[in-house]
């Protein structure tokens, strides 16, 4: 049996796995998952059609599988998907998708969430990503492996934060920031490449030469976005260890429809 403290309330429905661990007066809905080894604590409310992976540590208070907060939201048998071997941390709020979109919100594999994020309808955050204390995902968000979100950043509607990233404190993103950049402020500037993350994560000293001159077509050359990826096009002629970075980044730009922060 998994270890189900007796005073939380888990309805008959769910599937909780044996070796899943439910902390005190914890409330668990009818449609909820949770996979192996994963810890709730106590205080927490999971609800929805929530499916929730293995090992991952979700701490007190948090709020998981609510209804979107959408006006337009009907009811619907909507999801939020969570992966494996996240740490959520305390006041998180994480909300279904909506019929409008994919109507799912999925956060993928070992993400470091900290106290009161808010993860909107329809939200997708990839892989090892950061979010620190009251960062603010709006709906139909877009967080990309790597990325690194600032505390106290607002992110609107529909925005993209590439591969990457790194969002400094308090924010204000209201365009798409591509992968690899370092971006702050209100209004939101780019500030040069997350060389630091990249050396983190053990980028060749030609990959990041090549990402360093797809900042300076992008922004100091005084070149269109189209002049810029065009140039950027040929980059793995000189740099071929970089052809996967300049597809990723190519394939960012040219799918932008809020445009991106410049």
């Amino acid at each position: 049996m998994s270890s189900i403290h007796p005073t939380a309330i888990v309805d008959a429905q769910a599937r909780i796995d044996p070796s899943a661990t439910i902390g005190p007066y914890s409330v668990i809905g009818p449609h909820v998952t949770i996979g192996a080894g994963t810890t709730v604590g106590p205080h927490c409310v999971i609800d929805g059609h929530t499916t929730i992976g293995r090992d991952n540590r979700i701490f007190q208070f948090a709020s998981l599988g609510a209804q979107p907060q959408d006006k337009k939201y009907a009811g619907e048998a909507t999801e939020l998907r969570i992966g494996d071997r996240n740490t959520i941390r305390e006041f998180c709020t994480f909300n279904t998708g909506t019929a409008q979109d994919r109507g799912v919100t999925t956060i993928g594999d070992d993400n470091w969430i900290m106290a009161y994020v808010h993860i909107a309808h329809d939200c997708h955050v990839g892989n090892q990503t950061t979010m620190a204390n009251n960062a603010t995902l709006a709906g139909h968000v877009e967080v990309g492996d790597w990325a690194t979100v600032g505390g106290l950043t607002g992110v609107l509607q529909r925005m993209r934060i590439g591969a990457h990233t790194m969002v400094g404190f308090s924010s204000h993103v209201g365009k798409d920031i591509p992968p690899y950049m370092v971006v702050d402020g209100n209004p939101l500037t780019v500030r040069g490449v997350n060389l630091v993350g990249l050396r983190r994560r053990d980028f060749s000293d030609q990959r990041i030469s090549a990402i360093r001159e797809m900042h300076k077509l992008l922004y100091r050359q005084g070149l269109t976005l189209e002049q810029a990826r065009a140039a950027i096009l040929q980059l793995p002629a000189t740099y071929p260890e970089a052809a996967q970075d300049v597809a990723l980044m190519d394939a960012f730009l040219a799918s932008s429809v809020a445009g991106i922060a410049r």
